[in-house]
């Protein structure tokens, strides 16, 4: 599951650290898995997940054995609402085509 549309217009990495959280909503995610998930450097996700906290759009939560960050409710979409990806145009000439 992706964040919703209106918190997609950040960068790549704050991006894939929203989606990555949405993801695993419930759980939510420690640095560590994060990482392993978004695969980038430390300084970038440590950079991501700063200014995503100056926005508010993550909730850090600790306690005697570990911190887990899960994303803010209004970026986590609704069940409802469908997700709209533009086909590729293989999937278009698949559509067309029977191949």
């Amino acid at each position: 599951m992706k964040a919703k549309p209106e918190y997609r217009n950040r960068g790549q990495t704050e991006v894939a650290v929203l989606d990555a959280l949405v993801d695993r909503a419930e759980d939510g995610m420690t640095v560590f898995e994060l990482r392993a998930a978004v695969e980038v450097d430390i300084d970038d996700l440590e950079s991501a997940l700063s200014a995503l906290k100056a926005d508010g759009l993550i909730d850090v939560e600790s306690d005697a054995s570990q911190t887990v960050i899960k994303p803010d409710e209004r970026v986590v979409p609704d069940q409802q609402e469908p997700e709209t990806e533009e086909p590729s145009i293989g999937d278009w000439l698949r559509d067309r085509f029977p191949f």
